[in-house]
């Protein structure tokens, strides 16, 4: 049985494709479209996995859409009328958008793969969460718990999953939303929604929480687990523009100008910010104001969410814990739910956001009609395309760029290794990519954890980033425990996905100070040799030349563009930037060898 999976119309869309219950291929659009958080309906996605499946859509047994259509125009037109004339805006852009297009999904996915309407099913968003994290994990029953913006009503959920099914047993609604509290924050930060939630997540710990009694006012936590948001200060139920309002504006003052350079006095100022300003001491205090909010908001979403997880436990009196939605990718939070909270296994896949809902529908519509029990566990995330060495060639020989080419592996990571540890960075470029906004091996730019001047380096050469964002420590799975406050790491899934953030051990923190955070911790991914055996090959080869089996690890991008997919996306970011070597499978390229494309 193949079953499609298709995710679009809001954020991150994708497509996915599941034969027998077993996954085949995942992949956002923004891969193949290049246009980053793509929310168009995936056409290259979806021709991507059937060409995986090796299948037409006329072999298609069903195509599954994530969510509900006319739950959610039910949801916008109640709300938007409710709130009338203020929400004017909104109807208006609403029933534009709506009605010509998104509310005709069905037949949108007729037309485009030409089947049967028939084959056609919907499942509901957070439904689909569910379902994402549930069926993909390794347990036959789990607490599940689901967090996000808003999906059709729902903006939470307590459910439970055993053997092959699943059940929703409580739910949030809108406007009532963790997802859209955070996401306020980040727009009042000078961020943009459902991009910089997690340079929110970054910038908290060069503050302190001293204005959780301020946000406290915007949200009451029950002891039910429930929350419900205060919405005198909030404006996203009848604007299109605005998330907060002027009474929020008279509780936190001037919303942070997107267009100013974020720095603190324990931030390090980056030579791509310029000369240092005339008012720089007066811009630190100010910008510390920021960093204390965004460490408030930081810890009053650790709180609520803890609460709703104690409370999803004291329901199921399961201890095992799935959780999906795009709240999910928040890894300090998710850490802090092991730390307090009953549950000693958490599961959560690497494409948590709405992306991940096309896995889930696809895989909840396989076992609402198969009686077998649950027999897949995504133990990767490695479901994106893939590049021969031929076509590698034949694009390098096309555009005449000068290159290495090397047969044996193990020369290539000697050469690689050697070069890390004179300092290069290097872009490497191996296998399918990745399913989900994390680099993991697959399409990586990659640096030497050891030095302290190496956060500068990378962002000064190529990501031209805030300098308060943290880079993540790649560690061989065996040697976690020397370097990370982890007991048992190969039980936590979401270390493989860069989804805990944990304390780098004490003794430790200057040995790897590249990807230690200012508060001490570190965003570790987990590297087997079962899950990735080449990329466990270059840190095990890594440790056996600096006595260090960790590396500096970050998304193989330039600033505002998607993680790269192709062996031209690669050369065009290396091209761009000051990248010092290029790996592209069997393909060396550095940049006194390689020409402009």
């Amino acid at each position: 049985m193949f079953i499609l999976g298709i995710s679009c119309y809001y954020h991150d869309s994708a497509a996915v494709l599941i034969k027998d219950g077993k996954l085949i291929a995942a992949a956002e659009e923004e891969r193949f479209s290049r246009k980053k958080h793509d929310s168009g309906f995936p056409e290259n996605a979806i021709r991507f996995v059937l060409e995986c499946g090796k299948i037409k859509p006329a072999d298609l047994d069903y195509v599954v859409f994530y969510e509900k259509p006319f739950l959610k125009f039910e949801r916008i037109l109640k709300t938007t009328l409710s709130n009338f004339p203020k929400s004017s805006s909104v109807f208006r852009e609403s029933m534009i958008t709506w009605l010509l297009d998104k509310l005709w999904i069905k037949e949108k996915i007729r037309k485009k793969l030409q089947i049967d309407d028939r084959k056609i099913l919907f499942s509901e968003h957070h439904l689909s969460h569910a379902a994402s994290s549930y069926y993909c994990s390794p347990f036959d029953e789990a607490t599940i718990v689901t967090l996000d913006g808003v999906g059709e009503w729902a903006t939470a959920s307590i459910g439970i999953g055993k053997n092959n099914k699943i059940k929703i047993l409580k739910e949030i609604y809108f406007p009532h939303s963790l997802g859209l509290l955070y996401s306020a924050f980040t727009a009042f930060l000078g961020f943009e929604i459902n991009d910089g939630e997690y340079k929110v997540m970054g910038m908290a710990p060069y503050g302190k929480p001293r204005y959780v009694d301020k946000v406290k006012k915007l949200i009451k936590l029950y002891s039910d687990g429930s929350f419900e948001l205060n919405m005198d200060y909030f404006e996203f139920h009848r604007s299109t523009k605005n998330t907060y309002n002027k009474k929020f504006i008279e509780i936190f003052g001037k919303p942070r100008n997107p267009e100013t350079k974020f720095f603190t006095s324990t931030t390090p100022y980056p030579s791509y910010f310029g000369e240092k300003p005339s008012n720089y001491e007066e811009m630190c205090k100010e910008n510390q104001y920021y960093a204390d909010i965004a460490s408030s908001i930081q810890s009053v979403l650790e709180e609520a969410i803890i609460n709703l997880v104690n409370a999803a436990y004291r329901e199921t009196g399961i201890e095992k814990l799935c959780v999906g939605g795009g709240v999910s990718l928040n890894s300090v939070a998710n850490y802090k739910i092991l730390q307090n909270t009953p549950f000693k296994q958490i599961y959560i896949q690497p494409a948590a956001t709405d992306a991940g809902g096309a896995l889930g529908a696809a895989l909840y519509a396989y076992n609402q009609f198969s009686n077998n029990s649950k027999k897949f566990i995504l133990e990767h995330a490695f479901w994106g395309k893939s590049y021969s060495n031929s076509e590698i060639r034949k694009f390098l020989d096309t555009n005449n760029i000068s290159y290495r080419y090397e047969e044996n592996d193990e020369k290539i990571i000697e050469i690689v290794v050697d070069a890390l540890s004179k300092g290069k960075v290097v872009g490497w470029f191996q296998g399918r990519f990745e399913w989900g906004p994390r680099a993991l091996g697959n399409r990586s730019i990659l640096a030497d954890a050891r030095r302290q001047d190496m956060k500068d380096i990378v962002n000064t050469k190529i990501k031209f980033r805030e300098p308060y964002r943290p880079f993540a420590p790649s560690v061989l799975i065996e040697k976690t425990e020397e370097y990370f406050d982890i007991k048992e790491p190969e039980k936590h899934y979401p270390t493989r996905f860069m989804l805990y953030v944990v304390d780098v051990k004490g003794n430790k923190q200057n040995i790897i100070p590249a990807v230690t955070h200012v508060d001490g911790s570190g965003r570790l991914q987990t590297v087997s040799k079962e899950t990735n055996p080449r990329y466990y090959e270059l840190i095990k080869k890594f440790e056996e030349a600096t006595g260090v089996p960790v590396i500096l690890n970050t998304s193989f991008n330039l600033k505002g563009e998607p993680i790269v997919n192709s062996p031209e996306d690669a050369f065009k970011t290396f091209s761009k930037s000051e990248m010092d070597m290029l790996v592209l499978e069997n393909f060396i390229l550095e940049k006194n060898h390689s020409d402009k494309l």
